[in-house]
């Protein structure tokens, strides 16, 4: 089945919705520093003459940012997207896309005025059938070519200011492959071995959450253009109190290979997958960007990783503490918060005091670390499917604890956090724009919802078990209702 898959689907064309647009991708259109395509509805830019956008400057505020980073000028996610483009499409109503074409998160329909809510669910409550149809979906976006979005292989003064434009085609899939690795790749300053490695745009301060937020929509939204399935949604991995990778089978992500512990079993799909934006020491050390080239199997090993950097999976206590924790983020926002939510669900804070700087990695990062492999590099771990699974339970998490606190979103900081994570911040590589603060919201605002968070007042110690201890709970209360009526007791049946 799955040699039909790719031959049938290798090489196609289909519409993507990150990074560079192809028709941005010109030596016009770098010179211009302007990103307004025409929608191809009436031909207009940003389908202006419809009323669905216009092409305007692009606002980048100037609030400080924290310490971290001493540089300015030097590195071309700085100010995003200003280095590219200084104007691009904004979108009115309920539009979105780099030329207006698309709808917000939530709405469909041609006009975008139909509002649905999607509901993902654990990957272990799929029907055989839906898991078949989720793991096809993966291999077909591996091995489609994305029309709309190339990706950049040198840096904007490589391209002689946009004279010389340099991008590569690259697969739908391995398009969010290589957004992974840019928004977290190390800051070039010039020449072989001259980087600077504390700066990651999408990690280590506030926006981690908000930045994986908008990254498993856009997938989301990418996978249904691309199959036409409207209803296609990402499940997750409840890995709480896991002893090993049980998703790691040959009917899921794929079991271990009888001929090596790195490989993946050759009964699994995923096992003629080739990894690309994997070898950041060897860019680093000639000073350039990763080239979108494939560089090797996907690799896993889980549960064979360093004992003394993660002991073991996250708990379920671990996860109560963190969502008990008050403040989103706290003082450098960085590695180094204490008592800080999202450092501590990150993996910096120590899950069981808070506290920064943890000798040993936790939560987020344990789940990396575990696997052991393509996972465990920061900038190639989307190369393995699993990381999708695990950040859409990690996004679950982040959403309890919006629910539980009810932040207001003036506890996102606009200022001195790291590089790139104050709130009105636009997220690197994102066209079309996000600014970080607009993802510091409940997911039902942004149309999905998750099944075992159904009932708002409830935070499950075992998210597992819920969704059918809850299905058993509402069997047995109908049963009692249908006993008690049957004996005509009305004082119950009448209320």
């Amino acid at each position: 089945m799955w040699p039909l898959l790719i031959t049938s689907f290798t090489l196609c064309l289909a519409p993507s919705y990150q990074q560079f647009p192809r028709l941005c991708a010109t030596r016009e259109a770098l010179r211009t520093k302007e990103c307004c395509p025409p929608w191809d509805g009436d031909g207009s830019a940003c389908g202006a003459s419809s009323g669905r956008g216009f092409c305007q400057d692009v606002q980048v505020p100037d609030f400080p940012d924290g310490p971290q980073y001493p540089f300015s000028g030097l590195d071309d996610r700085e100010r995003w997207p200003l280095v590219f483009y200084n104007r691009t499409c904004q979108c009115a109503g309920n539009f979105m896309g780099f030329n207006c074409a698309d709808c917000k998160f939530g709405y469909f329909g041609v006009n975008c005025n139909e509002r649905r809510e999607s509901l993902r669910r654990n990957i272990f409550h799929l029907s055989r059938a839906e898991r078949l149809r989720f793991i096809s979906y993966l291999n077909l976006a591996k091995h489609t070519v994305s029309a709309d979005y190339v990706v950049a292989t040198g840096t904007y003064r490589e391209m002689e200011n946009g004279s010389t434009p340099l991008f590569a085609n690259i697969s739908v899939y391995d398009v969010f492959v290589w957004m992974h690795y840019y928004v977290s790749r190390n800051a070039l300053l010039g020449g072989p071995g001259n980087v600077w490695t504390d700066v990651d745009f999408a990690h280590w301060a506030p926006a981690f959450l908000p930045w994986h937020r908008v990254y498993l929509l856009h997938w989301e939204h990418e996978i249904r253009k691309l199959t036409g399935d409207m209803s296609f949604i990402i499940p997750y991995w409840d890995w709480r109190d896991a002893s090993g990778c049980d998703v790691c089978t040959d009917e899921l992500m794929g079991g271990r290979s009888p001929l090596s512990p790195n490989l993946l079993s050759p009964g699994s799909v995923f096992s003629s997958w080739r990894v690309l934006c994997s070898q950041a020491e060897e860019y680093n050390e000639q000073g350039v960007l990763c080239d979108a080239r494939e560089e090797g199997p996907l690799l896993r090993n889980p549960g064979n990783h360093n004992r003394n950097i993660v002991e073991r999976l996250p708990t379920s206590a671990e996860v109560e503490f963190a969502l008990s924790l008050p403040n989103y983020d706290t003082g450098a926002m960085d590695r180094s918060a204490n008592m800080s939510f999202r450092n501590t669900m990150e993996g910096f804070g120590d899950p069981q005091t808070g506290l920064g700087n943890s000798p040993r990695m936790g939560m987020h990062a344990a789940l990396h670390v575990f696997m052991n492999g393509s996972m465990s590099s920061v900038q190639g771990s989307a190369n393995d499917p699993i990381f999708l699974l695990h950040h859409a339970f990690v996004d679950s998490i982040y959403e309890q604890w919006l629910r539980r606190h009810r932040p207001s979103l003036s506890q996102y900081p606009q200022s001195n956090a790291p590089v790139g994570h104050n709130s009105e911040y636009h997220m690197v590589p994102f066209l079309p724009l996000h600014r970080n603060r607009e993802y510091f919201i409940s997911s039902k605002d942004l149309g999905y919802e998750y099944s075992y968070l159904l009932d708002a007042g409830e935070f499950p110690q075992n998210g597992n078990v819920l969704y059918a201890s809850f299905m058993c709970y509402l069997y047995v209360l109908l049963l009692l209702l249908l006993y008690y009526c049957a004996f005509d007791v009305r004082q119950i049946c009448h209320r």
